[in-house]
């Protein structure tokens, strides 16, 4: 199951998906935390102290050439595209931290595998936009065959940057982190504006809330988006400070939100034909936009039209 927290700077996505990430993880599931943020601060709030894991979108030469394995539609690394979509040959990838990919980016955190794409740097100045390396995670989530009871939780860019690309997509679940706020639900009416007619299941957890009025603010402008709310927090603000405590220790209420959430994400079922078929249409946008041009070549011919990923991949009848 993919999760991603989204909401606009400063509304506290991070330390949702942080929480939620470790929540999940002390109730015994595998876990995989994304810091896709271009302010890359997931890790310090899983309570991460060291270096940051290698960052995957930092040699995409060989990330491509990973996953496109031996997939004879893909001629080489040069004419893969971040919404490149697998077919026969195509390396598919589990939760395993032995796997060669997670071995190579990722670090474990407590009970938390953690990933990052890595940060706007000085060599991009200029010379490239941060989405670019948001691709990279794209790419790896349409070729992850994650199942129930697995659980990636993607910490996304703040506001409608999430919609530079079609990874906004590939979530069971979007969590819009909203304070009780005009600006707060605003992002959330932008995020389900432009979301609309893609597929995706939005809901709200509301954030800073201090007592009944801001619940019912927040019910009047969002509706049955609301799946929850976190009030003031001792356990948080500890944890800012780097006191990690186990979830078990949060307060009542906010455990309760958590507990919503996942209901919630738990709730949804993936149409793996569906998700593919999205799959398929902002490969086939983005290769009409700027692909074919970049790539010297129609990459529509990558898609595989007998090709269908799940658990087990199996060709289409």
């Amino acid at each position: 199951m993919r999760i991603a927290f989204v909401g606009k700077g400063g509304s506290g996505k991070t330390t949702s998906a942080a929480v939620f990430s470790r929540y999940l993880a002390e109730r015994g599931h595998p876990v995989l935390a994304i810091d896709a943020d271009i302010n890359q601060h997931l890790g310090q709030a899983l309570g991460h102290d060291g270096p940051p894991p290698r960052a995957l979108g930092s040699d995409l030469r060989w990330l491509k050439d990973h996953l496109r394995g031996t997939n004879p539609r893909i001629a080489s690394a040069d004419t893969m595209i971040k919404t490149t979509p697998p077919g026969a040959g195509s390396r598919m990838l589990d939760l395993d931290p032995a796997g060669e990919l997670l071995a190579r980016y990722s670090v474990q955190v407590g009970d938390v595998r953690h990933l990052v794409t890595g940060e706007f740097d000085e060599a991009d100045i200029g010379v490239s936009c941060y989405h670019s390396k948001t691709g990279a995670v794209e790419l790896y989530l349409n070729h992850l065959l994650d199942g129930p009871g697995e659980y990636v939780v993607v910490d996304m860019t703040a506001g409608a940057d999430a919609f530079a690309s079609g990874l906004f997509t590939r979530f069971d679940l979007t969590v819009l982190v909203s304070e009780p706020t005009r600006r707060g639900v605003g992002v959330f009416r932008q995020y389900a504006e432009h979301a609309a007619g893609h597929g995706v299941a939005l809901a709200v957890l509301g954030n800073k809330v201090a007592d009944d009025a801001d619940v019912a603010y927040l019910r009047e402008h969002v509706g049955d988006a609301l799946v929850g709310w976190f009030g003031q927090s001792g356990w948080v603000r500890a944890a800012e400070r780097g006191a990690v405590e186990p979830v078990s220790a949060l307060e009542p209420a906010n455990l309760a939100a958590l507990d919503a959430v996942h209901a919630a994400l738990d709730a949804r079922a993936r149409d793996w034909a569906a998700y593919h078929r999205g799959t398929v249409e902002f490969h086939l946008r983005n290769a009409r936009a700027w692909g074919n041009r970049a790539a010297g070549t129609d990459l529509a011919a990558q898609i595989d039209p007998d090709f269908l990923p799940g658990p087990a991949p199996v060709p289409t009848p």
